[in-house]
């Protein structure tokens, strides 16, 4: 634990804070702020996203639909992250967590845009989907494999292992909390159910995920309404503490501003994984007619994550009153909404994130086996890679939360430096797909890209007309 501290000590104090921002900023500027002015086009987006569009050569086995790409990535980033992910900020960080949270999530979705917008244009054909992500972009954009190699093998780490092992771990200590059940057990379980659906490849993976987290995700944003009524005497204060206290710090928890900063940032992106290099993996299996569309509808994927639903957990936890008392990660979210709603707020929670937490596993599991596709061609290293999986989602219950939490920031830090210098260096390309897809959409038509707009590198865009 010295060790792994002492390196995110060193990753997220100094080095990772200043890229995400930076880059953030970078890309609101060059994008003329896109994440504001095309709000209302992402909503439209949406609303037309469960139909494949077509790409100039689709055939029936490239069939995921905008939204069910959109759905596995919000069943990614939906997760872990939004019920304990705060919930540890906050007893950490204070409520000034909360802000930073909001403001790596308003300007990283620019970030966010830039990366999956990038998987869609160089993305290619697999047996069964498009294929595509960081690693192929790196490879194809700036001609380096071995970078494409190494950010392969660190987002098989991050994902299908340490983010996995945390996602178990959180739905082993809600049940445990709540229903009193055996980590063991729950582990087991989760262990099979979770090795059943890996095998069975992306389109299971995006069918369960687009019914699964939109109902869950709804539910809980209700019930968050509910409190928040409740308690709408006391709203002003708590929207005035989270302002204060992420300039002040936290008298209650005797840390500065810095330790709200970095725990905002970090549980932030964590969350909603903007600029991570995570999303543009399933982003680049979508049939859309233009690389912006699913570019816009992943944007509109942060601000679902962090604006609403981490909100959703900030607001019941300070409302509650509960927010210093002690408790920490997933236990400190049922405390707060059993203080609210009485035993059946902590149940509630115990039964949403094991929804949320579960479909997180199965997309953070395609993350890490269309990497290893990357590397090699071959089977047996994806069959291996799916029962290691089950065995960190075995390990994950059982083991201690600071442990789980320390590993997956520390891998999460070192995947991001890497793609973060990616998008950097080609988010020209998506610069100039995005004033490709503006001026035909002000010309009145459905946009549609073809790969002469850039000739640059249409010999590296195989997956589009020309």
């Amino acid at each position: 634990m010295s060790i792994i501290d002492t390196i995110n000590t060193w990753l997220w104090g100094y080095l990772l804070i200043a890229l995400l921002i930076g880059a953030a900023l970078w890309f609101t500027v060059r994008s003329r702020g896109m994440q504001f002015r095309m709000a209302g086009e992402m909503l439209r987006l949406l609303a037309g996203s469960g139909k494949k569009a077509g790409d100039g050569k689709r055939d029936s086995h490239h069939n995921i639909s905008s939204f069910q790409a959109f759905a596995v990535s919000i069943a990614s980033r939906v997760g872990t992250g939004n019920l304990a992910g705060v919930a540890t900020a906050i007893a950490v960080g204070g409520a000034g967590a909360v802000f930073w949270m909001w403001v790596i999530a308003v300007i990283g979705s620019a970030s966010a845009f830039v990366e999956s917008t990038l998987a869609q244009l160089f993305k290619t054909r697999g047996k069964n989907s498009f294929k595509g992500g960081p690693a192929y972009y790196i490879e194809k954009g700036l001609g380096k494999r071995w970078w494409g190699v190494i950010f392969a093998v660190l987002i098989t780490l991050t994902f299908g292992f340490a983010f996995n092992s945390v996602q178990s771990n959180t739905i082993a200590m809600a049940l445990e909390v709540s229903f009193g059940w055996n980590p063991l057990v729950v582990g087991i379980v989760v262990t099979v159910l979770t090795l059943m659906v890996i095998f069975g490849g992306i389109q299971r993976i995006s069918r369960l995920s687009e019914i699964v987290v939109p109902l869950m995700a709804v539910a809980y944003l209700l019930l968050a309404v509910a409190v928040i009524i409740i308690n709408h005497e006391v709203l002003p204060d708590v929207v005035s503490m989270i302002f204060r206290e992420a300039f002040t710090g936290t008298a209650v928890l005797g840390g500065g501003i810095g330790g709200a900063l970095m725990m905002g940032i970090k549980r932030g992106l964590f969350s909603n994984e903007a600029g991570e290099g995570s999303a543009p993996n399933v982003a680049a299996t979508a049939s859309v007619s233009h690389p912006v569309k699913q570019g816009l509808l992943q944007t509109l994927g942060v601000f679902t994550d962090t604006l609403l639903i981490c909100s959703c957990t900030a607001f019941i936890i300070l409302l509650s009153g509960k927010a210093y008392c002690g408790d920490n990660g997933i236990a400190l979210t049922q405390s707060a909404l059993e203080a609210e709603v009485g035993a059946l707020g902590s149940a509630f929670v115990a039964i949403a994130v094991f929804f949320f937490a579960y479909t997180s596993i199965i997309a953070n599991y395609y993350y890490g086996e269309t990497n290893i596709q990357f590397i090699t061609d071959k089977k047996w290293p994806v069959t291996a890679y799916r029962l290691l999986v089950g065995a960190m989602v075995m390990m994950g219950a059982i083991t201690s939360l600071n442990i789980v939490w320390a590993l997956a920031d520390v891998f999460m830090g070192l995947m991001t430096l890497c793609n973060l210098a990616a998008i950097i260096m080609l988010g020209k390309y998506a610069m100039i797909l995005l004033k490709d897809y503006t001026a035909q959409r002000k010309a009145g038509n459905d946009p549609t890209y073809h790969r002469t707009t850039i000739p640059e590198i249409s010999t590296k865009t195989e997956c589009w007309p020309e």
